[in-house]
């Protein structure tokens, strides 16, 4: 069973960063797609960013394509998602969430993936 817990959210002025932390377990990743996602209040959840374990390339939402970095740490089962400048539009709760990958998917979609972490809020303040 793959468990993913993701840590770091807190509260944040405009214009500060967070670094997010999702530490995946329970199984070998090399197969796997890791993708960050958010909700906020009253809204669907979205695609933030992911990537292929096996790839190099991330992939990023054009609200975030600039401010937000994706990075991994694969001996560690790690993957980060550092945030800069942020904006109060950022505030959600955001996911960690991972697919096993067996051909062509959509990685922006919330259905295509298998596994999810419990989330962890980030507020911006204005």
């Amino acid at each position: 069973q793959v468990q993913l817990v993701e840590s770091g959210g807190g509260l944040v002025q405009a214009g500060g960063s967070l670094r997010l932390s999702c530490a995946a377990s329970g199984r070998a990743f090399s197969n796997y797609a890791m993708g960050w996602f958010r909700q906020a209040p009253g809204k669907e959840r979205e695609f933030v960013g992911g990537y292929r374990w096996s790839g190099s390339r991330a992939y990023y939402a054009d609200s975030v394509k600039g401010r937000f970095t994706i990075s991994r740490d694969n001996a560690d089962n790690m993957v980060y998602l550092q945030m800069n400048s942020l904006k109060p539009e950022d505030t959600a709760v955001y996911y960690c969430a991972a697919k096993y990958v067996t051909g062509n998917y959509d990685y922006t979609a919330v259905k295509e993936y298998d596994y999810w972490g419990q989330g962890t809020q980030v507020t911006v303040s204005s």
